[in-house]
């Protein structure tokens, strides 16, 4: 199978966003892969509150959720909507940061909100508080398509092991990682994190990421990391995307999934212990 992996620096503006992501997508597909993923952060990227407000839009009535909805039913293909920021109807006004997996009658076949929040002092000049714009999810998903059991997770979680071991446990042979990960924390940790939850899952993991300096009509315009990779359940990077938009593709054999399960087994070997004591 093959996957296209859409690496993209969107403004904070949607309707500008949209056109160049239909148009990777639409590479991708003409390029032979039959599951597309998207990035975190697909319509827009902003942290300026009063223009989310003024552009963000419920799921049902979302531009950038028909229009690829649309895409992945002329297609013909499975698409990764890596996540859209999305009003609510939950009553502190937070957003929802929403995964969604779109099958190729364009329907929409599981949704996947980000649980764990990029709440963090990357350095005293950078600081960051999701949780201020954005609800937190309270479920892991495995979704199910024709070709894999797919793990959804976003961006942040890639910190939180015990997601991923969840999602491995309920039989995810795919994991999927958008991200819009920070260009600092991401040069340090982004591929050491992602190559762990493969190996310790023995799972794929795709990771399409956006990449640069994001315009930005309001707020302080923010820098990300690029390099989405795509990595092999016993550890191999097969794909990165560099550090300029456009679309990467992979080819996966899944049958990878079961030989690195039944060399190390380890997936079968967790148990229950207790400990240690407070102090």
């Amino acid at each position: 199978m093959r996957a296209g992996l859409v690496q993209l620096s969107v403004s904070d503006d949607p309707a500008e966003n949209l056109p160049v992501t239909v148009g990777f997508i639409r590479q991708a597909a003409a390029q032979g892969a039959s599951f597309v993923l998207t990035p975190e952060c697909t319509n827009l990227l902003s942290s300026d509150r009063a223009l989310q407000n003024a552009v963000l839009r419920r799921e049902e009535d979302d531009p950038t959720l028909a229009a690829l909805r649309a895409e992945a039913e002329s297609l013909g293909i499975w698409l990764l909507i890596g996540s859209l920021g999305l009003k609510t109807h939950e009553g502190d006004g937070r957003f929802a940061n929403r995964s969604f997996l779109i099958g190729p009658q364009g329907q929409i076949v599981a949704r996947y909100d980000k649980i764990h929040m990029f709440d963090v002092d990357v350095s005293p000049t950078e600081r960051y508080r999701e949780s201020d714009a954005y609800r937190p999810g309270a479920r892991a998903v495995l979704a199910r398509a024709d070709f894999a059991k797919i793990g959804m997770a976003i961006c942040y979680d890639l910190r939180f092991p015990h997601l991923f071991r969840r999602l491995a446990h309920a039989g995810a042979e795919i994991l999927t990682l958008p991200a819009a990960f920070n260009d600092t924390t991401g040069a340090a940790h982004w591929e050491s994190l992602i190559r762990a939850r493969a190996i310790e899952n023995t799972c794929f993991v795709l990771a399409p990421a956006q990449c640069g300096t994001h315009a930005a009509h309001g707020g302080k315009p923010r820098r990300t990391h690029g390099h989405s990779l795509a990595v092999a359940p016993w550890g191999e990077v097969l794909a990165d995307g560099g550090t300029e938009p456009g679309v990467t593709l992979v080819d996966l054999d899944l049958a990878l999934v079961a030989e690195a399960r039944a060399r190390v087994p380890s997936i079968t070997h967790d148990r229950v212990f207790e400990g240690p004591e407070d102090g």
